[in-house]
């Protein structure tokens, strides 16, 4: 491969980075995404349970750009009192093998680091 076309692949594949982190980015996003790949649709107060030291106004922020960027689904639910559910669209779901991946190089890190 010319040094150009590596180049080339190179600005392009960061870009893509780029562009997926500006989705992704946050302290807590990735978090949501995880809870919801677990489950088929989770309740507020249920993701808000799930994930330790998360506030109600973060939750409902990340959660409303996660619905913005169609990765996230929000349906009231008929009940009383009323309730919201989330779960991951399809193209959402498109992240859960991703997710899986960081999870697992979380775990390898954490055990390098310490062990």
């Amino acid at each position: 491969m010319s040094e150009n076309a590596f180049n080339k692949d190179c600005r392009k594949d960061v870009r893509a980075v780029h562009d997926a982190m500006d989705v992704l980015n946050g302290k807590w996003k990735i978090s949501v995404i995880a809870v919801l790949c677990y489950s088929k649709e989770r309740r507020f107060s249920e993701i808000l349970s799930d994930i330790e030291g998360i506030s109600n106004k973060m939750l409902s922020k990340e959660l409303k750009e996660l619905e913005s960027d169609r990765l996230v689904k929000r349906t009231v639910l008929d009940t009383q009192p009323i309730a919201v559910s989330y779960e991951l669209t399809p193209y959402g779901k498109s992240l859960k093998e991703v997710i899986m991946h960081l999870a697992r190089w979380g775990s390898e890190h954490r055990q390098h680091i310490i062990g």
